[in-house]
This record gives structure tokens, sequence and C-alpha cells, in this order.
């Protein structure tokens, strides 16, 4: 029994057959025409294209051990929720993410240990220049955050990251189109040449940053990269002294989604970049394989305050180690109301000195 190969038209979709005519393969749809060669071609790299494998090694990572957690002690904030870790000598504070005060539960204990720490580099006397300067010019802010007593209570905290380590082997196909206009005495003439492209190949990542805490949001965390882990060391309780450190409440599977993302997303950015010249490129469909997976555990450096308005959480965040700054600022309603009443009073007495003038001009 004879097998009929059917081919599918790149361009459009439809089903396309041989014409004696031009002895080539032909569209009905859109009379795009191709060469058998070019369509075998195309038909075997579909035939070879592979399903997504972005799985990883997730092997538990160091433990604690006895002796090292002797000296820590955590804390558990009993509005929402957040465990944070100080040493012996850390006084009953308050929460650096909701600002309610949090209770010592007594021995530290924990999963994962650290495999590498940031060190802080600025200060808290730098982390609240930062702060003021932040606020600087905001006259529509409220009160209590440029309040002195309320820019003290700044807190330096360690905050957990899972940094991934994966090559990544992609094959991306694309349809690309140039377009080539002309006329005569009569017409104007659009031809449009269509492209079926293939990029292949590797790229590497390393230590690709998802944050691994509930309570500070991803993008607020993604805002103040990057940290620069030249700096880095192996983790070592020292340098928890005069600092808190947040524990994980965001394991390393359930990061893992959020690194594919953004390997995904960097791996298409790439290899789109390779394909120019055209006049239009969509990508059709792309596949990428994870090999050499690694993930450690590290804790980075950041300078919170947290600050309650009307009701609502504001959440500042400084990078502890280049100084960079985020955080949403809330609007004085009341004040707002002043700068507006006094704002149109100056407009209506500008409109009414140009009307007046106008007036004495036309006499």
């Amino acid at each position: 029994m004879a097998v009929i190969q059917e081919y599918k038209c790149p361009c459009c979709g439809g089903a396309i057959a041989f014409d004696s005519t031009i002895q080539k393969m032909k569209c009905p749809y859109c009379d795009t025409e191709f060469e058998m060669e070019t369509l075998e071609d195309y038909d075997k790299e579909l035939k070879t294209e592979r399903p997504d494998d972005m799985k990883w090694e997730t092997a538990s990572g160091n433990e604690w051990q006895n002796e090292e957690t002797e000296g820590l002690r955590s804390y558990v904030c009993k509005s929402c929720g957040g465990e944070i870790v100080g040493d012996e000598n850390t006084a009953a504070t308050s929460c650096p993410f909701c600002g309610n005060p949090v209770v010592v539960m007594g021995q530290f204990s924990g999963a994962w240990k650290p495999d590498y720490v940031i060190p802080f580099k600025l200060d808290k006397k730098a982390a609240k220049a930062a702060l003021r300067k932040h606020y600087e010019g905001k006259r529509l802010l409220p009160k209590v955050f440029k309040d002195e007593n309320h820019i003290d209570e700044i807190k330096g905290v360690y905050v957990p990251f899972w940094l991934f380590d994966a090559d990544a082997d992609a094959n991306m196909r694309y349809k690309a189109t140039q377009t080539r206009v002309w006329s005569d005495s009569q017409y104007y003439y659009t031809e449009t040449s269509y492209f079926a492209i293939s990029r292949g190949g590797r790229i590497g990542f390393e230590r690709v940053p998802v944050d691994g805490s509930k309570k500070v949001p991803d993008d607020l965390m993604e805002s103040i990269e990057p940290f620069d882990f030249s700096e880095a060391v192996d983790f070592q309780t020292a340098y928890l002294a005069g600092y808190l450190a947040d524990k994980y409440d965001v394991d390393v599977e359930q990061s893992i989604k959020r690194a594919n993302e953004r390997i995904r997303r960097s791996t298409e950015e790439a290899f789109e970049a390779t394909v120019q010249g055209y006049a239009t490129v969509t990508k059709e469909a792309g596949s990428i394989q994870l090999c050499n997976s690694k993930v450690k555990y590290a804790l980075f450096p950041v300078w919170l305050l947290s600050t309650t308005w009307n009701g609502q959480n504001y959440l500042f965040a400084m990078n502890g180690q280049s100084g960079k700054m985020v955080g949403d600022l809330p609007l004085d309603q009341s004040a707002y109301r002043k700068w507006l009443f006094g704002l149109t009073g100056i407009i209506g007495a500008a409109v009414f000195a140009t009307s007046y003038l106008l007036w004495l001009l036309l006499l």
C-alpha cells in the first residue's frame, strides 16, 4: 500500500501539492512556491523537535551541624508568619517585613545551610542616608516616613537566595518576512517573501538568582539586583553578628519555576537577536534542554524598612552591597488637597491677570 506524503505550507498552513507546470510544490491558498528538497528538510526538522526538558538536580545541600546553631536564635512574627534568625545577643525586635513585634521561639533549627554569603558592605549609617535621599523633595509624603525615629528602624537582613547554574541547549524556529514594493505607470506592487529560520546552540547560565522568601516580593528583590558575587565568601555564622537572617520559606523545588522563566526569557532573547535583516520575525516553536544543572543556597545583604500607613504596608529595600534602593511611596491626601487648592488658586490668579491685561490692550 502506497503512503502519500502530505506537506503543510510553512507560510499559511494550507495543504500543498506538486505543480507539474512549474515543477515545484505550490500552495493553492497563498501561491507560495517551494522546492521539494526545501520541504523535505523542513519536514525532517519538525519531526526532530523535542519538548522542553528543564529539570534540576536538587539533592540536599549542606546540612547544619549542632555546634553551628548553638549561638543562633529563631524569631517568629505572629502577624505575617515571617521567621528570622539572629545571634544570641539579638534582643527581641520588630519584624523587618511588617513592623510588628516578634518573640523569641528558642533554638534555631533549619534544613539547608547556606553555601555562600555576601557580607554587608554598607552600614546602617549609609542606609539611613540613602533613605533620606530617597524621601528628598517629596513634599506630599506623609510625615511619619520622614520622622527620624522611623528611619532609625531600618534593619540589615540577609535575604535567602537560590542560585541556579545550568547549560541550556536550545533549538528555535522562526517565521520571517521581507517585503519589496515597486510601481509602474498603472499599479503599485508588493511582494512578500517568507523564510523559515532555525537557530540552535548552547548558552551557559551561572548563579541565576531566585529569592527564597515569601515576605519579600520577587519584583522588589529583582529591582535591587545585581549583587556582585565576586565578593561572596563561604558561609560562616560569624557574618550574622549584628544582623538578622531571613529563613527561607520558599524551598528549592518551589523556586525552579521562576528560575526556568528567567532562563527561558534570556535564552529566547539571545537567539532572537541573531535573526536580523527581516521586516518581521515571529517565533514559531522552540525547545530548551538543561544539562549540568546545580543549585546553591546563598544569603544576600539587604537593608529593609517596613512602614504601615492607612492600613497598608510599604516595604523599602536597599542593596546592602551597591546601595540601590527601591520602594513605593504613599501620598498624603490631606497635603495633596492643600497643594492642589493652592495650585488651583495660582492658576486662577494667572488666568485672571492674563485676561485683564488682554482687556486693557483691546481698549
